[in-house]
């Protein structure tokens, strides 16, 4: 009876360790993924008017400038290396390529506070806060397997990617609307699928302090590209452009 009681001791010990670890570690992936939304909300609302954006991105013929399209793809590239080369970069490199990504993101925002209220991104915003936040929560209490239908979602997050980029050419307003309403499906998705991995991350003792630290910063771009992704999908669906 005693060797049960101080297995059963031990393992509440353990799950409890468990908790704090995993507690703490989503705690540094929401630190991330706010701050980069303070920082893409506050350099998208000093540059998003009409005089920052007739200065840089249009040309003097009336187009759209080579920087605009250089700032517009670079946080892609950044993401990627993020994502694909944290083992090898410093977490000081990292941070600073994060911090960097995120006010790229916001320059390459700033062009919807041209096209739609303030009032529409607002309300976007909260609506995008509310699915978002009840997608995460499913993701990390559910006890289904999300992976494979993860590995569906991205595939086909890909194919609205490539789509959107012909888009920017085609300029078809049917072929946004069905990105945008695809985007919905499939941003919403992903959220509850990255959460259900980063939960599995958060309790794997086996990782190393910088390992952790390392994986909660990508954690929270990972989010953040989610958030960001789902906002502008629902702001084409539900704003009116100006």
């Amino acid at each position: 009876m005693n060797e049960i009681n101080s297995f059963n001791t031990d393992q509440m010990r353990s799950d409890a360790h468990l908790d704090v670890v995993s507690r703490e570690f989503f705690k540094n992936v929401y630190a991330y993924m706010f701050t980069a939304l303070l920082i893409s909300g506050a350099v998208a609302l000093f540059t998003g008017t009409p005089e920052f954006f007739l200065k840089y991105f249009i040309t003097p013929t009336g187009g759209v400038s080579t920087l605009f399209y250089v700032i517009a793809f670079a946080p892609v590239g950044l993401a990627l290396w993020i994502q694909m080369g944290y083992q090898r970069l410093s977490y000081g490199m990292l941070l600073f390529l994060f911090l960097l990504y995120s006010a790229l993101m916001g320059l390459s925002l700033s062009s919807i506070l041209l096209v739609y209220s303030g009032a529409q991104v607002a309300m976007t915003f909260f609506v995008t806060a509310g699915a978002f936040g009840g997608m995460a929560f499913l993701g990390y209490t559910t006890k289904t397997d999300l992976s494979k239908m993860g590995s569906l979602l991205y595939m086909i997050f890909i194919g609205i990617f490539i789509a959107g980029i012909v888009n920017i050419f085609v300029k078809s307003s049917m072929l946004d609307f069905i990105i945008s309403v695809i985007g919905v499906f499939v941003f919403t998705g992903l959220t509850a699928y990255y959460m259900q991995n980063l939960k599995h991350i958060s309790r794997d003792l086996s990782l190393t302090s910088m390992d952790r630290n390392k994986l909660s910063l990508i954690g929270g771009l990972q989010l953040y590209i989610l958030f960001v992704n789902l906002f502008l999908s629902l702001l084409r669906l539900l704003g009116s452009r100006d």
